[in-house]
């Protein structure tokens, strides 16, 4: 946490606690959420004055995909709600990045997915005649061909791959396992990888597939930023996280006519209804096409 956002967040604190007289438990649970957001802003590199509406959106997104409850993202919100307006009441700030953000319940329901286009950039970012550089190819190429949680993708092993016939084993949420196809260009990426790179980075033998430049467990937040670094490269402007990037591929499946159960098998839904969201996101993207290119709309 950078010292202004800790500085400011503890000022609000302070605020909660002796201006408005809140419940302690109350304004414990708004620290917590706070302090989670400041560590998101760190690992996205963001300041304060930086945040906008969509940053948020990704944000809480990515809370909700990493399991928290509707009502614990609808607690998060309204800590963040309280949070903004008080720095701009305390004209730190000039704008409300939360004016007019709608409720997690309403939202969650659409969420952002990259264009094809956009995906095809992100893939050709790394530089493939490095040895970090094809391990980051083989990298997003996977999680854009699987469709993993973050977690699920840095703790793969070896032994839950299958280059032939082109799957891995995916240990998920509750210790439940699922199989997800690999296509052929992962399949490929991957088979660069382990015939150069890994060998180079694996000093400490190591089992999970994907390795840090020092031969360790690759972390989330370490594939955070570098996913995050590749964007930059590739000129993205709208927001990137491990979290979209599974978005977009449910997306780009389901508005290629992909059964719908076939991809909440996948993703490793629990229920149909959290799969879903993706026909409305696909009706969405539709419809905007249309309203851009047809001369009538």
């Amino acid at each position: 946490m950078t010292s202004a956002t800790e500085n400011q967040i503890n000022e609000f604190v302070a605020h909660l606690t002796v201006e408005r007289n809140l419940s302690p438990r109350t304004v414990e649970s708004y620290a917590r959420d706070l302090r989670q957001f400041s560590s998101w802003l760190d690992e996205q590199n963001l300041g304060l004055k930086s945040i906008d509406r969509a940053h948020l959106r990704t944000y809480l997104g990515s809370r909700r995909d990493a399991g928290l409850s509707a009502r614990s993202a609808a607690r998060a919100l309204s800590a963040l709600r309280s949070f903004f307006r008080f720095l701009l009441q305390t004209e730190v700030l000039a704008g409300d990045p939360t004016a007019n953000l709608k409720s997690p319940s309403l939202w969650q329901t659409v969420p952002h997915a990259l264009t094809t286009d956009e995906i095809d950039a992100l893939l050709a970012a790394p530089d493939t005649s490095t040895t970090l550089g094809i391990r980051d190819r083989a990298m997003i190429e996977t999680l854009y061909a699987t469709g993993l949680r973050v977690s699920e993708l840095v703790g793969l092993t070896l032994d839950r791959v299958r280059l032939d016939p082109g799957y891995v084993r995916v240990l998920g949420k509750g210790q439940k396992e699922r199989l997800v196809p690999l296509g052929d260009s992962a399949v490929s990426r991957l088979e660069q990888y382990f015939d150069g790179s890994r060998p180079e980075l694996n000093r400490n033998h190591r089992s999970e597939v994907f390795l840090n430049h020092r031969g360790g467990k690759l972390t989330r937040q370490g594939f955070w930023k570098i996913l995050r670094g590749h964007a930059v490269n590739a000129g993205l402007t709208s927001p990137i996280s491990p979290h979209i990037v599974r978005h977009s591929f449910a997306t780009h499946l389901v508005e290629n006519g992909a059964d719908l159960r076939a991809v909440q098998m996948m993703l490793g839904h629990t229920s149909l209804t959290t799969t879903e969201i993706y026909t409305h996101v696909a009706r969405e993207r539709l419809r905007k096409l249309y309203d851009e290119k047809h001369p009538r709309a």
